[in-house]
């Protein structure tokens, strides 16, 4: 089935460039009915156009498609999260994915005396730095797995400062007896810089 769109949305299909991005497509009415991200632009926005759909819901998508808009981003984590925030933002009637609360995990590492590694999906501006999105929780657990198998981190939430070490509130817990950690909340070991 060949899909017949207006010149107008032709010929911005017809100079998408060939670079990560995320595009939405609107109906009639002007309403975000898609939120879709890309590795490449130009190739994954024109196979909505250049084939027939055997899943329905794609046909009816492509049919419903009035007009197109594109942003475009350095990278393809870029896009993936783009895309995850615009899907929260416009609740596209044809995208499943992405519509609740959730989002990507993230490896987060904290901006303390002792950082801790743990996975997220929230990001807090208080200097911690985040490594993802990862599209798959199993793969940033072994991520983390890995950091743990190779560097004994941090797990505890305790608020470890120089004065909380100095006012020797500190013990060792299980994860120091099992070599998982260094002792952060007695100060046994120095801080990194």
């Amino acid at each position: 089935m060949k899909y017949d769109k207006s010149p107008e949305l032709k010929e911005k299909i017809s100079i998408l460039p060939d670079t990560p991005g995320v595009y939405m497509y609107f109906d009639a009415a002007g309403t975000v009915i898609y939120v879709g991200k890309a590795k490449n632009l130009k190739r994954r926005v024109s196979s909505y156009f250049n084939r027939t759909h055997d899943n329905i819901r794609t046909a009816l998508l492509v049919r419903n498609i009035a007009d197109m808009k594109y942003i475009v981003v350095p990278t393809e984590q870029d896009a993936l999260n783009l895309e995850n925030s615009m899907i929260k933002e416009y609740q596209p009637r044809y995208n499943v994915l992405l519509k609740d609360d959730k989002s990507y995990p993230w490896i987060a590492v904290t901006n303390e005396m002792y950082p801790r590694v743990f996975m997220t999906r929230h990001h807090i501006k208080d200097g911690t730095r985040y490594y993802g999105p990862y599209t798959n929780t199993a793969v940033a657990r072994t991520v983390l797995e890995l950091i743990g198998q190779l560097y004994p981190i941090r797990t505890c939430r305790l608020p470890i400062t120089p004065d909380y070490i100095a006012r020797e509130k500190g013990r060792l817990c299980l994860q120091y007896h099992l070599h998982k950690c260094r002792g952060c909340s007695t100060g046994d070991i120095d801080a990194s810089p």
